[in-house]
């Protein structure tokens, strides 16, 4: 299983060809490898899933706000939906 956590990008860093971004992660500011979303190029504004420091996938703020969410449930030990 692989956890990504969702981040907001805020700009570009200069300098490395449009493949790193700063990015805002629950509040603190990451700088992450884009060049994976080379056919879809990330930009201030997109949110991305992060993955060991690289962007996998852009998403939207509603897809962020369950990838958090479900990044809290696995914290917390709590299960969401029905149990088996």
């Amino acid at each position: 299983m692989c956890l990504g956590i969702p981040g907001h990008v805020i700009s570009m860093v200069e300098g490395y060809h449009d493949q790193i971004a700063l990015v805002d992660v629950s509040g603190a500011e990451r700088t992450v490898n884009v060049g994976m979303l080379e056919d879809d190029p990330v930009h201030p504004g997109d949110w991305v899933i992060i993955h060991m420091g690289f962007a996998v996938e852009k998403t939207d703020a509603a897809g962020a706000a369950t990838a958090l969410h479900g990044l809290r449930l696995l914290g917390s030990g709590e299960q969401s939906g029905e149990q088996p």
